[in-house]
């Protein structure tokens, strides 16, 4: 029976020898074995009435057994719902009751807290360690499976977005746009049988499940299966490795540590970064350390992947390269197509595009035009050689007395400067000019942010320039490294306006 996510992705596991996890410990988990394991699992699952279709709610530790899951939703046709494991239960509860699993998994420790919000869902188990009821179901069970019939356009994932600017909504992805996506980075990033990837990424995100596991499961290729980011564990088997995914922070870490060596990445061929902005610094520092160039991406959850600096060719720093194979990108304001060097909102379309959103057809017409192109909400430049940069987020457009602020433009200068580690600039409240620029840096103790704000003065118009800087220990982010400036509009939310500033 056709069940094209099945049969490219894990049916080719059979009768591997080979290792296609290799653990923090050094067990390795050959690809027959895994197999087996996504067999049972399927199993058992079934037998709690999941079939084609249902939603399957996974808010679970990182582990081999966790990506199985993955696995048996696939086999089953069903739609695979990753959480991230920092939501609370109240959290929880709107994921569950608007996608309405049939079964819901999360972790033992989390059980009581848990059930109280699923709902109808069924509730099943699985810690870290791999024990929890779903394995006690699944032990005994077959380990070869007959997937489900699946067509290309059937949901395969719901993948809620951050919510950020309102209530989350479910981004609905199909077997062809995972499936299509995959493909392409596996070719494109030149991923074969013989690489070793090392993955401390999470798993409820696309970059480390999707980007990251079904990029190895297409090619044949290992994985180094790490639970997070742990810097001695990263040390000690990046030389093992052969490609490494990561966000700007994993790099950031790395280059805190001396051990971190030309000599220790010698056998790695390729390092992609994504999920956040890799700063030019950065990536110039890495290169200077290494010799590699890191390799930017650009992608979202409603589309997977729809940019990549080249694997040969200039990589660029600052930009997210060019569209990949098979997807459309253009520069869009006020209904019309933008020239290259013109900044605005980005859409793209192909067949990594999802299909909408969960339940949402109001706001899935608002951002899915009729004709396939997907407005994405963020803002960015094409140049004249083809190279796509992301300037920031729409809703991040800063307008101050009439005039378009561009955060990212901003932030470039003030990174520069002596002290700043890194800066989010943000428009708050203004009695004058309806919201002003306001920076917040991230810097040592003896750094000031009105000198830091002086220092770029002349480098910008006057309606750029921030108002006010203030100065923290650290940016806040969300788990995949993203700065979180919707936390900081709220904490700094009546710095303009309050008769008294905030301290």
């Amino acid at each position: 029976m056709p069940n094209p996510m099945f049969d490219a992705l894990f049916a080719p596991l059979a009768g591997r020898a080979s290792p296609l996890l290799i653990l923090a410990d050094g067990r390795t988990i050959s690809g027959d074995a895994f197999l087996a394991m996504v067999a049972r699992f399927a199993h058992a699952l079934r037998a709690e009435g999941v079939g084609p279709g249902d939603r399957l709610a996974v808010q679970v530790a990182k582990s081999p057994e966790a990506f199985a899951v993955y696995g048996a939703a696939v086999a089953l046709g069903a739609v695979f719902l990753p959480l991230n494991t920092a939501y609370t239960p109240a959290e929880v509860a709107y994921f569950l009751g608007d996608a309405e699993p049939r079964v819901f998994l999360c972790d033992p420790a989390r059980q009581a807290d848990l059930a109280q919000v699923a709902g109808s869902a069924r509730v099943l188990t699985l810690a870290a360690d791999g024990t929890g009821t779903l394995a006690d179901r699944a032990a005994g069970q077959p380990g070869t499976i007959t997937p489900a019939d699946r067509g290309e356009d059937d949901l395969a994932a719901l993948l809620y977005t951050s919510g950020t600017t309102g209530r989350s909504k479910g981004a609905m992805l199909s077997q062809r746009n995972l499936l299509s996506n995959a493909r392409v980075l596996a070719d494109l990033w030149r991923f074969t049988d013989r690489d070793i990837l090392l993955n401390a990424l999470p798993i409820f995100h696309t970059h480390g499940l999707f980007v990251a596991g079904n990029t190895v499961l297409l090619s044949g290729a290992s994985m180094i299966f790490l639970p997070g980011f742990d810097q001695e564990a990263m040390i000690h088997w990046l030389p093992q490795a052969t490609a490494m995914m990561g966000v700007p922070t994993f790099y950031t870490r790395l280059l805190d540590d001396p051990r971190f060596t030309r000599d220790l990445v010698a056998g790695i061929r390729l390092f992609v970064s994504g999920s956040a902005p890799l700063l030019a610094e950065t990536h110039r520092a890495f290169e200077d350390r290494t010799g590699h160039r890191i390799l930017e991406r650009y992608g979202m959850t409603e589309t997977n992947m729809n940019t990549s600096n080249p694997y040969e060719g200039e990589r660029r720093a600052g930009t997210v390269g060019f569209p990949l194979p098979g997807v459309d990108l253009r520069i869009m304001a006020d209904g019309r197509e933008l020239p290259p060097g013109e900044v605005g909102v980005i859409e793209v379309r192909g067949p990594n595009v999802f299909q909408g959103y969960w339940r949402m057809p109001e706001k899935t017409a608002e951002e899915l035009r009729p004709d396939g192109w997907f407005i994405t909400g963020d803002v960015g430049v094409v140049d004249d050689r083809g190279y796509v940069t992301i300037v920031g987020r729409a809703k991040d457009l800063i307008i101050s007395g009439g005039f378009n602020v561009y955060p990212k433009e901003v932030e470039l200068l003030l990174d520069e400067v002596p002290g700043v580690k890194e800066s989010a600039v943000i428009g708050l409240p203004h009695p004058d000019f309806g919201e002003a620029v306001f920076a917040v840096l991230s810097g040592g103790a003896g750094l000031d942010g009105a000198a830091a704000v002086d220092a770029i003065r002349d480098r910008l118009a006057r309606f750029k320039q921030p108002k006010a800087a203030v100065v923290v220990p650290d940016l806040p982010r969300n788990a995949m490294g993203k700065v979180q400036k919707a936390e900081l509009r709220a904490r700094y939310k009546d710095w303009f306006t309050a008769p008294d500033k905030p301290a």
